[in-house]
This record gives C-alpha cells, structure tokens and sequence, in this order.
C-alpha cells in the first residue's frame, strides 16, 4: 500500500484541495495566460514563466532555479510544446521540494530524541502567523496518538498569550505550564523541560515570543531560551519549528531569513495557505533557506494543520486526479 493511500485519506485531500484552491487558479490563470497562442517553449515561453513564478511568490533565486532546469531539458529534448510545459514544471518542483524534504513523515511523530526524556520542540515566529493555534493543533495529534504533552507558555509578553495557550491545553486536554505573564522567557522554558521530565511527558511544546525587534536582540533571546532547555536536558531542544503565514508572500521570506540566522530552525510550519494565492511561498522558503516543512495549515479546523507531502502539495497546486482508496 503506498503512502499517499494509507495516510492521506479522502477527507485530508479535499480539504488539502480546497485550502489550494486559490494558489492554483492564480498560478494557473497566469501561466495559461502566458503560454496563450504558443506552441513551443521557446525563450519567449521561459521568461513568460518567469514572470508567473515571481509574482506568485516562489521567490527569485528559487524561480531562477526551475527556469535553468527546464532550459536544460528543453536544450536537451530540442522540441518542447507547450502543452508539456505542465507535466514538466510540475516534475521540476517535485525534484527540488525532495531536495529538503526527502523523506514523508506519515503521522505526527516526535523528534528523535537522545536516551530517555521527552522529545522538547520550540517554537518560533512573529505575532499573527498563528504560532499559538498551530502549537495547540499539534498537541492535540500528539494526544490522540497517546502521546502525554506539556504545552510551555514562555511567550510572556504578548498580552493574552498566556490565556491563549492555557485555552488551548484545556481544549487539547494536556498539561500546562506557566510563570505568568513578564516572567524570564528563558527561565519559563527551563522549567517547563524539568515539568516534562519530572511528570513523565512524551513531548514539551515551548511558546516564544513573537516580536521581531533587532536581529540581535532576537538572537540573543532565543539563545538564552535554547541554552535553558539544555540546562535541564542536554540534548534538547530536538526541534525548532518556525511558524510563518503564507498570506503574507515575500515577507514570510524575510521573517525566515531573521529567524534562521537568529537560530537553528529545524522545520517549518507554513499557515493560513487556504486564504491566500501565495502558497508558492512554501515552495521558496524550503529552498532558500534548506528547511523542510513539516506542517501546513490549510483551514482554520483543528484538522485542518497536515502533515507536509510534497506529491500530494504539488498534485493538488496542479489540480489532479489522484485516485483514494
């Protein structure tokens, strides 16, 4: 049984499908524009896609990356007509989304964590990109999997953030640990790792702050926080996920970028694609900045955050049939 058949299940395509939909009819009503009337890819065709890939928020150094390879292939294939251009683009994409995610995760899995302890994941991202519902989503898949969860309120100076993650621990039904509000960011995260191992979690979520200051004084503060997890547990924390918003295109790029020199991130959750025609942006981001995605949101059910699979991503960008069992 293949993966997409075991895991992604009738449900989960629609709702992927339906959260793609407006990415798709942009990136499509561009490129049909762009080939109208041609029927070769031709130099002409190429800078056409260019053009299409730019404004759909790929990114620049990204689209640069597809356009050479389809001009080695066309180069090689001499005679390339634009009714494959499609089948084509879509390989180049599936090709370089494997590049960083190379591997489908086929459920909410914990880090691999060293010896015993639980697995430790902080999160980071700017306020609005919904980094407290996306905690809250993933510990609710941890505990339907059997998974005891710590959700750890260090984002301290947000106001309402630390209500907003006690809902969410009250909705999900895991532990909940909190120093308050304007308490030491660090110290909060510190003792949420002790909580953790002290009660027997499986896996401790950690809240940041969302305030994209200075780059200094970002990566100054999330040091500080990643050098208290390891105080309690040396090998943690086993994932740093940053949250970022597709809605906002390019910016999210830019947020990467901070948050990437300000950290080791080791994943990616990219929310709300179901609002916007800037979905491309996912596309960009794991190429630039050599991080996979791990989650995306695609509606605002608790359901509705997926596991990242970059076949059925990129089916759904291009609007195929794909066949359920």
């Amino acid at each position: 049984m293949s993966f997409f058949k075991k895991f992604f299940n009738k449900e989960k395509k629609e709702d992927l499908d339906k959260g793609m939909e407006k990415t798709k009819t942009g990136f499509f009503d561009k490129l049909n524009r762009a080939v109208a009337g041609k029927d070769k890819v031709d130099e002409e065709v190429l800078d056409e896609l260019e053009s299409v890939l730019i404004s759909s928020d790929v990114g620049l150094d990204t689209t640069i990356k597809i356009i050479e390879r389809i001009e080695a292939r066309v180069a090689e294939q001499k005679y390339v007509n634009t009714s494959e251009l499609h089948e084509i683009l879509r390989d180049e994409i599936v090709q370089l989304l494997s590049e960083q995610n190379d591997v489908d995760i086929e459920d909410y899995q914990l880090p691999p964590v060293e010896g015993d302890g639980p697995a430790v994941i902080l999160v980071v991202g700017v306020n609005g990109v919904g980094k407290t519902t996306t905690i809250g989503k993933i510990a609710n898949q941890y505990q339907l999997k059997g998974h005891k969860v710590v959700l750890g309120a260090a984002d301290t100076f947000r106001a309402a953030a630390v209500d907003q993650l006690k809902i969410w621990s009250d909705r999900v039904g895991c532990e909940f640990y909190s120093k308050g509000m304007y308490t030491d960011p660090a110290a909060v995260a510190y003792e949420t790792t002790k909580y953790a191992i002290d009660n027997n979690c499986d896996v401790a979520i950690i809240d940041t702050a969302g305030r994209l200051h200075t780059k200094f004084n970002l990566m100054k503060e999330l040091s500080k926080i990643k050098r208290s997890i390891t105080k309690a547990l040396p090998s943690a924390p086993h994932q740093v996920l940053l949250v970022l918003d597709a809605t906002t295109g390019q910016n999210a790029i830019e947020q990467a970028k901070a948050f990437t020199e300000a950290t080791d991130v080791s994943a990616l959750a990219i929310t709300k694609l179901d609002g916007t025609a800037k979905g491309g942006v996912a596309i960009g981001i794991t190429d630039s900045f050599q991080v996979p995605i791990r989650y995306i949101g695609v509606g605002e059910g608790i359901e509705h955050l997926q596991i990242f699979n970059k076949r059925a991503f990129v089916d759904s960008l291009f609007g195929d049939e794909m066949k359920i069992s």
